[in-house]
């Protein structure tokens, strides 16, 4: 047997070993330590979201005063962990509360799973707060960033601590550099909708927006932002081209990711790329409500949420550690005002360590 033959047969076996175990996105998440006590009762929600822990993420568990949404995790130099999200009055119904009384909120936690508490509106002095999409990120120069867009057009709140004040830098600028507006600003409001900001290595800002096209940003944290490809989605015609939100945007293993929600059969998606620029490669359904159960306790206990969307990755140590998740218990048309239902944020482990890992042994094996 020569030697060119047995490199051949040993490069069809190990790519035949690694096709028989593939993975997707959801194979790594971890089941949820309990912060407190499951729960069943004097707490609102539905039986598929019971019993719960409480003291996870961030929840109004007697339905006080709030309904919590979106959100991003940023922890300081004291080691304590901020979440920068929405929320509004629970007298409101889920499609009246998110348009008409949402406004950005912080809240403080010593452990990354929680539980956070609510410390009030970021940025009380404009338009009262208002804000949607609301997430949080440290900037390059050390200072601390809140963001917000839906119901506001796209602008920048920063402080030089994770505690504020915070002050409105400015209103995020986008080239369209020879591609639609349309992939930025997606109303008839020109508002820009779903932003997630990221730091890249090279020094640069990264937004990916609801139309999931990537905008780059070598001027700071206000742009101009250059569209720099279309849809992620756009060359793969088997995947749904409309009705796609919430995408989500992060650098680990030497390589950027973006999942995404098809939110009418509750499906995400996850593509990768090297220079989260050119080849955006899908990689399969990150997670799937119908099928995959995300939110599992150590105890096999399972919280079955209705609608799961909003998903945010935290990355410490250049590696995906926790995912964190609006989720509602009953579809978002039967959550009422002053009802016994609501929406909360939900943090999840995840096994980041190996997931760069495996898709590291993945990009190799397509290079052969």
């Amino acid at each position: 047997m020569n030697l060119k033959f047995t490199l051949l047969v040993l490069l069809i076996f190990s790519n035949s070993m690694f096709s028989q175990t593939k993975k997707s996105l959801v194979d790594f998440f971890l089941p949820m330590e309990p912060q407190s006590k499951l729960v069943a009762k004097g707490i609102w929600g539905n039986d598929n979201v019971l019993p719960r822990d409480t003291a996870n993420g961030l929840e109004d568990s007697k339905l006080k005063q709030w309904c919590y949404w979106d959100g991003g995790i940023v922890k300081d130099a004291e080691g304590k962990y901020h979440i920068y999200a929405s929320r509004w009055d629970q007298k409101f119904a889920h499609s009246q509360g998110w348009k008409l009384g949402s406004k950005g909120m912080h809240a403080v936690s010593n452990h990354i799973m929680g539980p956070y508490k609510d410390v009030g509106l970021v940025y009380p002095e404009w338009k009262e707060g208002l804000g949607h999409n609301v997430m949080g990120l440290k900037m390059h120069d050390g200072r601390y960033a809140v963001v917000t867009s839906e119901v506001t057009n796209g602008e920048v709140f920063v402080s030089n601590s994770p505690n504020g004040p915070f002050k409105l830098l400015g209103e995020i600028k986008v080239d369209p550099n020879g591609y639609s507006m349309g992939l930025a600003r997606y109303n008839t409001n020109g508002r820009m909708s779903n932003v997630r900001i990221l730091l890249r290595p090279d020094g640069k800002y990264m937004i990916v927006a609801r139309s999931t096209a990537v905008m780059i940003s070598d001027s700071g944290i206000l742009g101009p932002y250059k569209i720099v490809n279309d849809r992620v989605y756009k060359d793969y015609p088997e995947l749904p081209q409309t009705k796609n939100e919430d995408p989500t945007v992060w650098y680990s293993g030497g390589m950027y990711h973006i999942v995404y929600n098809h939110w009418p059969t509750k499906t995400s998606h996850h593509f990768s790329s090297i220079d989260g620029i050119h080849n955006w490669k899908y990689r399969g359904i990150a997670f799937k409500k119908e099928e995959t159960k995300i939110f599992k306790y150590t105890n096999g206990t399972i919280n079955d949420w209705q609608y799961i969307e909003r998903p945010g990755a935290y990355v410490e140590n250049g590696h995906v550690t926790h995912f964190m998740f609006s989720v509602i218990d009953v579809s978002k048309g039967k959550d009422r005002g002053d009802d016994n239902h609501a929406s909360k944020i939900v943090i999840v482990p995840f096994d980041g360590v190996a997931f760069d890992n495996y898709m590291a042994n993945l990009v190799k094996s397509e290079s052969f």
